[in-house]
């Protein structure tokens, strides 16, 4: 079965065209106000509880939710609807341990929760360059979606056209957040989050009206097309061995942890104006999130049903074009195009949101607080970031480029796991340990973002194997192709370490008023607004 041998490219371009031009004209009016960091980064606060929980949703369903998980159900069974357990059950940690707290203590980024009680300087630099590297795997695996994606629309098999592909949407990305800043980028995350939810839940309905209604009748086709009934029972990726039981618990230790330490999931909840927003966005997100997971199972055996596992993997973009094939096989290119357009649409916008939140954390902590002092004028700092965004546009391009044929949900997962190891510790033990101290957070940041990216520069995801980024290349060392299990622990036990060995420096007065502004909000509007 090959979508692309019946997929119409001209309408599949118009379609694309057509929410491009429609985005861009809400990014432009959502940029007349733009005057301001407090309008650029977080866009005056100015939406909702429900708003901002549809537009967390939006970013959180990426093109890893999409195209990634619904590949790996169909190409794995119960261990790729895994995925979807661990990215939803991750919502919970950042519900109850920093939603609320992070909302009360910052202001536009998590540096500026980190940096509250801690020594300015440094813990500034630390927290830019953790977020700038997640950001940037973030990046990779949207970029990877994105060529497969409009590889198969266009029938584009070669890595020299699927490049030129990946620039295009760069390129876009960037005049996403150029123009419109975070109200604009809010915008276009809502109307793709709606679009994601509705056009799932048509998918979903029409698979299960091909079987009756009976989920029972989906898996048994799915088992009959795929000849193999083990999609359906658990270790059909992660059982095989012991290293990769070993990785399924790094994933699940990763997608788990990942959430609450994500920059820019974090950024989300200062775009609303009280705590109690913040609580109702992450509340929002969760039903909304929970929802199209559920429809991911649907989606994923409804591809191993109608297309069959080996038909996926055979076609241009691999795994990654299981559910546009599934659209194709439901409703012709026309659905195709309209699928294929809300996971472009799904790409773009959260590239945008990523690309935004890297710019703020670059011009905000490091030039406005660091090589400023605190001293920068709000016009040069919005200037320095949208500088910013050019430049992280352009990385985001090249290394798309080189993760080009990769699973996204996968690449997904490592970003969570360097989220975790770098970012997690030190924002838990900031927000509720008193003794925890500026050399404990520097530590236990450094530590956890060397070693993941060590363990992952050695592992097979780069080098090794068939799907590695360089197949030809031998030197993985490590043979888990996450490093969660190992990175994250060692994060928290260095922090703690570190902090138990040193003599506290930190004013215990700050300290106090942390706690309470993080607990009550308590003096968090004034610091809001000046």
């Amino acid at each position: 079965m090959d979508a692309t041998a019946g997929s119409n490219p001209w309408l599949n371009i118009g379609i694309f065209a057509a929410f491009v031009v429609v985005t861009l004209v809400i990014v432009f009016r959502a940029s007349r106000n733009n005057r301001t960091a407090a309008d650029y980064y977080a866009a005056g606060r100015s939406f909702t509880g429900p708003q901002n929980g549809t537009a967390i949703a939006g970013d959180y369903l990426s093109a890893a939710s999409f195209l990634g998980i619904c590949g790996a159900i169909a190409v794995n069974g119960y261990d790729g609807f895994l995925y979807s357990i661990g990215f939803l059950v991750a919502w919970l940690v950042a519900l109850l341990l920093v939603a609320e707290l992070l909302r009360n203590t910052g202001r536009f980024t998590m540096a500026d929760v980190l940096s509250f009680r801690l020594k300015q300087r440094p813990v500034r630099i630390a927290a830019a360059t953790t977020t700038l590297v997640v950001c940037f795997f973030y990046l990779l695996a949207q970029m990877a979606g994105a060529g497969a994606l409009v590889s198969l629309l266009l029938g584009i098999p070669d890595k020299v056209g699927q490049g030129v592909v990946i620039a295009v949407v760069g390129a876009l990305m960037i005049i996403y957040v150029l123009v419109g800043g975070m109200k604009g980028t809010t915008w276009v995350q809502i109307i793709k989050a709606v679009l994601l939810v509705a056009g799932a839940a048509v998918m979903t309905v029409w698979v299960l009206a091909l079987h009756g209604f009976s989920l029972s009748a989906l898996l048994d086709h799915a088992v009959a097309t795929a000849g193999n009934p083990a999609i359906l029972n658990p270790g059909l990726q992660y059982g095989a061995s012991d290293a990769s039981r070993l990785d399924f618990l790094s994933l699940g230790l990763a997608l788990v942890l990942g959430t609450a330490a994500l920059p820019h999931v974090l950024m989300r909840f200062y775009t609303v104006p009280t705590a109690k927003e913040a609580r109702r966005s992450v509340v929002w997100a969760i039903w909304l999130i929970g929802i199209f997971y559920v429809f991911t199972l649907v989606l994923g055996y409804g591809a191993a049903a109608l297309i069959g596992p080996e038909a996926i993997k055979a076609a241009p973009g691999g795994v990654n074009a299981a559910a546009p094939l599934l659209a194709f096989e439901l409703g012709g290119p026309l659905l195709l195009g309209l699928i294929s357009a809300i996971a472009f649409a799904t790409i773009l916008a959260v590239v945008a949101g990523l690309t935004i939140t890297a710019a703020a954390s670059y011009a905000h902590d490091i030039y406005a607080n660091v090589l400023k002092k605190g001293k920068a004028e709000p016009g040069t700092e919005v200037r320095v970031a949208r500088r910013t965004v050019v430049v992280i546009g352009i990385v985001a391009i090249v290394g798309g480029v080189l993760a080009n044929g990769q699973n996204v949900a996968f690449l997904v997962a490592l970003a969570f796991a360097v989220a975790a190891s770098a970012n997690l510790p030190t924002i838990v033990y900031s927000l509720f340990w008193k003794r925890f101290t500026t050399r404990g957070a520097l530590w236990s940041m450094y530590v956890g973002l060397a070693s993941a990216i060590l363990l992952i520069v050695f592992s097979p995801v780069v080098s090794g194997s068939p799907t590695s980024m360089f197949p030809d290349a031998h030197f993985a060392w490590w043979p888990l192709s996450n490093p969660g299990i190992v990175s994250i622990p060692l994060a928290f036990l260095v922090g703690a370490v570190v902090t138990l060995t040193a003599k506290p420096t930190e004013d215990p007065a700050k300290q106090s008023e942390m706690e309470v502004r993080s607990l009550t909000g308590i003096g968090a509007e004034g610091a809001v607004r000046h």
